[in-house]
């Protein structure tokens, strides 16, 4: 029966110790249907100029099809099963005819235009117009004013590209699931924190194993990449962890025919809309005007950057030498690790016993309750996919519900690597209100049988970037769910709340908030947040240069790179030679994981991080100059940007907080880099 599937159910939140993976298709072939009537019952006529008989239905109709296909998706990313898999795979190359055909549709388009052309748009809200605006506009770059057969086309594109990009994804996870390693000799694994050994050797039990079992999972694989002094398991790691999902890592989870064929799609869809390449086809909904825009500011970078990055790696070849070692791709986590050690008498380890988990979260909630003027609570009373999930409730001052957020934290198998946010519901008031409700999830190593979680400090970064973005989504006061918290929001825009976030795990005063020694809740000592600090910058440049390599091979192989004429590979060496001061070995093939162009929504669009960087860094000032608990900073930022969504130009909410456009000269002094470009 419909109604007893728990997909159905949208008046609450997913029901997910109800959810079977064979509810799904059932599940979607009423919501397509009821869908599809409502749409037809409302283009069936000629639409009104008015907002309420034009769009307004059609607009509740999408949101209610997201709202189902949430639960479905994210289920997929964190619970993955060959059974939900199957499920998921083909319900989305379902949905993607679907969204696709109704984009293409020349009555809806004509029902926004309407609106549009009417003689009340003007008197519309400011998020409406917005609506109305990027509909159409994104409409266009679905094809809608194409002739029949090149609209066919594109469509069948986007289905495809719909089931590629999913299984590049899931290569990738299975690529890094598939492989362990179980070390018996424990005197291979010295260096390595006593804490992981601990997670390792249970993780061996677990499998009923002996010895200690090491994976590609972040709480496996970054300790070893960083202390352990056996150099040649630090290779077996590297070499595991850079050829996933390739031929030279043993080719069954292979994604590179995948890549090409994603890539030769995406520049005949864009060859159909009538644009030079992808890149530009990505670029017409986001900040940067073009690609030659981001080209130019990624070279920039590079050029500002460079000169500091030979410095940092010259330091880290003399401490390779030193041990009579010639620095490789896997010696560079940890001779950083050991050179930071000497240089600021600092390792993130001297820190993970402060940072424990719950008095984390404790103190990041205090955070956005001093600053945003709401309170957060804990409710043991819903629905989850894992015991250790949690679920929290975000409340105005009256008491009022304002917004929801589950947590998921701890890395385990089947369970996407990284860290992200996502939405479960969208805030919205017509037709039926709705609070904004937030997935926020992580891949932190679990509690140990004799403490918590114990956090790195990058580690704490991760959390409050994440919980940045689910605060832009989650504290919107924008109704209409298209441009309601991070719908909308240009792709170089949405990472300004998150990156905002990670400023305030280097303040003093956070520090206090959010650590604590596990046993005894003494606070961080003052020299060792001394020392913390001035390691900020440590391979600032270095870091950045990765990023812009990143960033420009991505916009690099959108902007015309032929695959059929051209290897992926080489064009990432020819930007690693332009670009990196050290090169990676020759087996290292990072494009055939890189989710983030390739099935995460970056294509053409990585720039996004540094981009965004540096409208971030430029906001924190005014929390610099007041203090980082100032409530009327706070409140600035919480209307002019985390409130207002979507509705409204990001560089205008921005100069609204700032009063001013954004400048690089922040990010530069933040990252060190300012009296290096003066001095050069």
């Amino acid at each position: 029966m419909a109604n007893d599937n728990p997909l159905l159910d949208l008046d609450g939140l997913p029901r997910f110790a109800h959810i079977e993976p064979s509810q799904v298709a059932p599940a979607l072939d009423v919501m397509l249907d009821e869908t599809r009537a409502t749409v037809e019952a409302r283009l069936s006529r000629a639409p009104g100029p008015g907002w309420d008989d034009a769009v307004g239905p059609l607009e509740a109709a999408e949101t209610r099809l997201k709202r189902f296909w949430s639960p479905v998706a994210h289920l997929n990313a964190v619970a993955d099963s060959a059974a939900l898999r199957e499920a998921y795979n083909a319900g989305l190359g379902r949905l993607t005819s679907y969204q696709t055909g109704y984009a293409q549709d020349e009555r809806v388009y004509r029902a926004y235009q309407a609106v549009a052309d009417g003689p009340d748009f003007a008197g519309l809200s400011e998020a409406r117009r917005k609506v109305v605006t990027n509909a159409l506009r994104d409409m266009r770059l679905s094809g809608v004013a194409l002739p029949a057969a090149p609209k066919a086309r594109f469509k069948a594109i986007q289905e495809r590209l719909s089931e590629l990009t999913s299984r590049f994804e899931q290569n990738v996870l299975d690529a890094t699931d598939t492989f362990s390693l179980i070390i018996e000799d424990e005197a291979r694994l010295q260096g390595i924190p006593a804490s992981v050994l601990a997670q390792a050797r249970a993780e061996a039990q677990r499998r009923g194993r002996d010895g200690f079992l090491l994976t590609l999972q972040a709480p496996s694989y970054v300790p070893v990449m960083t202390y352990a002094q056996d150099r040649a398991l630090r290779r077996q790691l590297y070499e595991a962890y850079v050829t996933r999902a390739s031929q030279a890592g043993g080719g069954r989870y292979d994604n590179t025919t995948l890549t090409d064929e994603i890539l030769v799609l995406r520049q005949e869809a864009a060859a159909l809309l009538g644009y030079p390449h992808y890149a530009d086809y990505s670029l017409a909904t986001k900040m940067a005007r073009d690609a030659a825009e981001v080209e130019t500011f990624l070279t920039d970078l590079a050029r500002r950057a460079r000169p500091a990055a030979l410095k940092e790696l010259a330091d880290l070849k003399v401490m390779a030498q030193a041990d009579g070692i010639s620095l490789e791709a896997w010696d560079t986590a940890y001779y950083s690790e050991r050179l930071k050690e000497r240089r600021y008498q600092f390792s993130e380890e001297d820190l993970r016993p402060y940072f424990p988990l719950p008095r984390v979260l404790e103190g990041l909630f205090t955070l956005t309750e001093r600053l945003y003027d709401v309170r957060i609570r804990a409710r043991r009373d819903i629905e989850v996919w894992h015991p250790d999930v949690l679920f929290y409730e975000i409340t105005d001052p009256d008491g009022a519900s304002r917004a929801q957020f589950y947590l998921d934290l701890y890395a385990r198998e089947r369970k996407r690597g990284g860290a992200w946010m996502d939405e479960c519901c969208v805030r919205q008031r017509h037709p039926i209100p709705s609070l904004p409700v937030a997935y926020l999830t992580c891949n932190f190593a679990a509690p140990a049988a004799d403490h918590p979680s114990l956090l790195r400090h990058d580690e704490v970064e991760t959390l409050f970037h994440e919980f940045g973005h689910g605060l832009h989504h989650m504290l919107t006061q924008v109704d209409e769910p298209a441009v309601s918290g991070i719908n909308g929001v240009p792709w170089d825009a949405v990472e300004l709340p998150s990156q905002f976030m990670e400023n305030f795990c280097w303040e003093r005063d956070v520090i206090d908030l959010i650590g604590g020694h596990y046993r005894t809740g003494a606070p961080v000592p003052g020299d060792l947040f001394a020392r913390l600090r001035s390691a900020r910058t440590f391979q600032a440049a270095l870091q950045m240069l990765r990023q812009v390599e990143f960033a420009l091979f991505d916009i690099r192989l959108h902007a015309g790179f032929d695959p059929t004429t051209g290897s992926v590979h080489a064009l990432l060496e020819a930007v690693r030679d332009e670009v990196a001061v050290l090169k990676p070995p020759a087996f290292n093939r990072f494009e055939n994981s890189f989710t983030h162009i390739f099935a995460g929504g970056y294509a053409a669009g990585y720039y996004s991080y540094k981009w965004a960087e540096v409208l971030s860094a430029d906001a924190f000032g005014p929390f610099e100059e007041h203090g980082v608990f100032d409530r009327a900073t706070g409140l600035a930022f919480l209307h002019n940007i985390l409130e207002r969504g979507g509705e409204a130009d990001p560089r205008e909410l921005f100069a609204r907080f700032r009063g001013r456009a954004p400048c690089i000269d922040a990010l530069l002094k933040q990252s060190g880099l300012y009296e290096t470009e003066e001095g050069a």
